[in-house]
């Protein structure tokens, strides 16, 4: 008798769950055969809009692994499983590891904005951060400068992106400036001759859009004069340096008093 009942309740528990279950198995399978489908359309989407490289992998796992749970949950609901604690649960997981992991996710959303917006590229100069470097590598979550004199500086991409990206290369050439102070026994015109040689006789000095030499200011001590040229971005340092050095010397040469002489 008792062999009996459990049959019909088993058999009542196959029809009223049987269904939903074969129903539940096929929607699992189409689900599973359309996430295929999408991922490869998706990947495809990407490569066409040039999306970075860095952000390829992050986009895909991201939006598989969102279909793959909306499917489950899907799937759980026709079946019949209660989804309250699960939900809870989840919730409860997702604001733990927000705030655990605050600062990461500001880094990741910074990398996630440097790659899209693109204040830089890679092997562009950049000033931020009090760092001055070549950007060699733009990662998710940090992005790395070699400096002039040969150092690996790593700059977390949520400080990066926040403040302000100075971008010396983008436009493709640079200005340089120079500020020289002498005494007023200086013939004026003299200085501006020997100054504007000087700008002649390096080729690494870019005629446009033109140079300028004049005098900036005039002081209790001097005069002050200001020299502008282009360089490109690379020859900025080495044109500074050797346009000091000759300036300096050239006057010498030519009888201008300098300071302290």
């Amino acid at each position: 008798m008792k062999l009996e009942k459990f049959y019909d309740k088993a058999y009542d528990w196959i029809l009223d769950i049987g269904p939903k279950i074969v129903i539940g198995l096929i929607i699992l399978l189409i689900g599973l055969w359309l996430i295929k489908i999408l991922t490869t359309r998706l990947r495809v989407r990407m490569s066409a809009r040039k999306v970075h490289s860095s952000l390829q992998p992050f986009f895909l796992s991201l939006s598989i692994t969102s279909l793959y749970v909306l499917l489950i949950i899907f799937v759980m609901n026709i079946v019949g499983f209660e989804l309250t604690i699960f939900t809870t649960i989840i919730g409860a997981f997702s604001v733990a590891a927000g705030l655990a992991l605050s600062g990461t996710l500001q880094n990741f959303a910074g990398g996630v904005l440097i790659l899209l917006l693109k204040p830089f590229e890679i092997d562009d100069s950049i000033l931020a951060q009090g760092q001055d470097g070549k950007v060699t590598s733009i990662q998710i979550f940090y992005t790395v400068l070699l400096t002039a004199d040969n150092k690996t500086v790593i700059i977390p991409n949520g400080k990066l992106f926040n403040e302000v990206i100075v971008n010396v290369t983008r436009e493709g050439r640079r200005r340089l400036d120079l500020e020289i102070k002498l005494g007023y026994a200086v013939n004026v015109e003299q200085v501006k001759q020997v100054i504007l040689d000087a700008i002649k006789d390096n080729p690494k000095i870019l005629p446009d859009p033109g140079n300028r030499v004049g005098v900036s200011a005039l002081e209790i001590d001097g005069i002050k004069f200001i020299v502008n040229v282009w360089v490109e971005p690379g020859d900025f340092l080495a044109v500074k340096l050797a346009m000091q050095e000759k300036i300096i010397t050239d006057l010498a040469a030519a009888g201008a008093k300098l300071p302290g002489t």
